[in-house]
């Protein structure tokens, strides 16, 4: 004898997961650290918080976020590579925020500017990079990670990652020699 299945179809397009109370413990667990390693890149809170609604929204569509396999170093990734994106979708960026320029000018004030200059400088020489490059910089030089856990956080050996940083650093430290050219 035969039995009906009632089988439901999801519907096209992103699933968001079926464990909601899962994925808000999540969120709440591991928010501050992908918002801080998003405003980082950034520099810029507005773009971190949408780097955090980002990486959450992609591990809510998986069908299993549970699942992910060490999850802190998924959300970690996830977070430096998505505020890389945001950065690469922008041509060029030529703002500065304001708490960064003093009304004054004076030794302090040029200081000042030049700072927001290089932290500008470095976001677009970071955007350039691969995103390995771009990652293994910003975890080693932004969150202070040393090589074994960049190396053990991306699969990779320690010297993989010793040379992907000593190249990484020589090619930024040639553009920056290029942007102190251009200051002068």
């Amino acid at each position: 004898m035969l039995q009906a299945t009632t089988e439901s179809h999801p519907l096209p397009g992103p699933q968001i997961a079926q464990e909601p109370m899962e994925l808000e413990q999540m969120f709440q667990d591991h928010r501050t650290r992908v918002f801080r390693a998003a405003y980082r890149i950034t520099g810029n809170v507005n773009d971190a918080e949408d780097v955090l609604q980002t990486v959450f929204l992609r591990l809510a569509r998986r069908e299993n976020p549970g699942a992910v396999q060490n999850l802190e170093s998924y959300l970690y990734r996830s977070a430096i590579n998505a505020a890389l994106d945001l950065l690469r979708s922008r041509k060029t960026s030529n703002s500065v925020q304001l708490d960064d320029v003093s009304p004054q000018e004076s030794s302090f004030s040029f200081s000042l500017n030049y700072s927001a200059d290089l932290r500008v400088w470095l976001r677009q020489a970071l955007a350039k990079l691969s995103t390995r490059h771009a990652e293994m910089f910003a975890l080693r030089y932004f969150e202070g990670y040393d090589n074994r856990e960049i190396a053990r956080m991306l699969d990779t050996s320690q010297a993989v990652v010793a040379v992907t940083l000593h190249r990484t650093r020589g090619q930024l430290q040639k553009e920056f020699r290029s942007f102190e050219k251009g200051k002068n």
